[in-house]
């Protein structure tokens, strides 16, 4: 007769993986409850038995277009582990949020300590250091104006009615 032992282990630990997420908080209300603002977003966390391994400002910017009225918003980026089966009711206390405008959760399987540890737009700023420039900002200036392009030879001008 053969006994077979199976050593006994915690399938959490197994297969809680590494999250990226981006928060976008309005600038007002992160200006004015900081604090509150961290507690409420570890409070999500916690409720869904999620480790968070950093949570920090990520930069303050001007958004694209308005958001519930808002023109600018607050950036937090967070890095936690958490079971792939606890990202729906994370997400679901996320959208239940009226502090959250937007959020983006990324797997993080490529990221290392190192990444997680660096600097930030907002932290090079209280460092004193200039962020680098907005991508967009750069696009604008590669719009060529209209009378700049060349004349395309066999080409004549198309009425778009």
């Amino acid at each position: 007769m053969i006994f077979l032992v199976f050593k006994e282990f915690n399938l959490e630990t197994v297969t809680k993986r590494l999250y990226e997420a981006l928060f976008l908080i309005d600038t007002g209300e992160a200006a004015a409850d900081w604090q509150g603002i961290n507690d409420h977003l570890k409070k999500i966390f916690d409720r869904n038995e999620a480790e968070i391994l950093s949570m920090r400002k990520w930069d303050e910017r001007p958004l694209a277009y308005p958001i519930l009225g808002k023109k600018r918003g607050t950036y937090i980026l967070v890095y936690f582990n958490a079971l792939s089966s606890v990202l729906d009711a994370i997400e679901r206390d996320i959208r239940l949020s009226e502090r959250i405008m937007r959020v983006l959760i990324l797997r993080g399987d490529h990221i290392t300590p190192e990444d997680m540890a660096k600097d930030t737009p907002a932290t090079l700023t209280e460092k004193g250091i200039e962020k680098p420039p907005v991508a967009a900002a750069a696009a604008v200036e590669a719009v060529v104006e209209e009378d700049e392009v060349d004349e395309i030879p066999g080409i004549t001008d198309i009425d778009v009615k």
